[in-house]
């Protein structure tokens, strides 16, 4: 049985959220261990020694060793509770672990060879990790630490499934028996899409030529108008030179 972190553990015996709380101003975090047909135990941890840990990523897919006094504990990390806004944990949950018995949990997604694929390297292609890790189920004895899949042999538009992942001796993908699902692919990088300044230079040209045609039929229209504003001005000239003629006219 691989066994990646050893660290000790306090029992508790204060249960609720108020002594929840006060642990954790205290620096400690309350944790939990369950499992193996045994009553549940809560425990104590260390808050800053478990922020190391929970930083390797070898934490939640590895059997952990606890101390709890003089008794010792294997187990597995089922679930860590962050807090929402600060850099703390909340809580805890752990699993014991018994050598006979098949545990589930969550394992490490490894990919390699991307860079010298044909898909990226000849063809120009993007890889798109589509999952991170899978859930799987063995014996302790035969848990790895992840899963590895090579992408070296991959070319543009293919794309690798949950059963393409080789698996060591004795351990199995859950969700194989139920669906088959994409774990990477590579595919064309997507197309660029236009700037919208181009299209705005070309319209503006446009845009302005409509007052300069304006412009230009105002300018014919006035031009159109001034020789009939003339005549208007002409008639009415003449107009008042004739009226003085006939009113002398008239005394005669």
């Amino acid at each position: 049985m691989r066994i990646s972190f050893t660290f000790s553990a306090d029992a508790r015996a204060t249960q609720g959220k108020g002594a929840s709380r006060r642990l954790r101003h205290t620096g400690k975090v309350p944790a939990v261990l369950y499992g193996a047909q045994q009553d549940a135990q809560d425990l104590t941890l260390d808050q800053q020694k478990l922020l190391t840990m929970i930083a390797d990523e070898r934490f939640y897919s590895s059997i952990v060793r606890l101390q709890v006094g003089a008794a010792t504990h294997e187990a597995i990390v089922k679930d860590v509770q962050m807090h929402p806004a600060k850099n703390l944990v909340v809580h805890v949950d752990l699993q014991r672990v018994v050598e006979n018995e098949k545990i589930r949990l969550h394992l490490p997604l490894h990919f390699k060879g991307e860079a010298a694929s044909p898909g990226v390297k000849t063809q120009g292609g993007v890889v798109s990790h589509l999952r991170s890790d899978v859930e799987v189920t063995c014996l302790p004895k035969d848990l790895p630490e992840f899963l590895e899949l090579d992408l070296s042999g991959m070319s543009l538009n293919e794309t690798k499934f949950l059963a393409d992942i080789p698996l060591p001796n004795g351990v199995t993908i859950l969700e194989l028996t139920r669906r088959n699902a994409a774990v990477v692919s590579i595919h064309a990088p997507r197309a660029e899409e236009p700037e919208p300044v181009a299209a705005v230079a070309a319209a503006t040209p446009a845009e302005g030529a409509a007052p300069a045609a304006g412009a230009a039929a105002g300018a014919a229209a006035g031009a159109a108008g001034a020789p009939a504003a003339a005549g208007d001005a002409k008639k009415g000239e003449e107009k008042k030179d004739a009226a003085p003629a006939k009113k002398e006219g008239g005394k005669k």
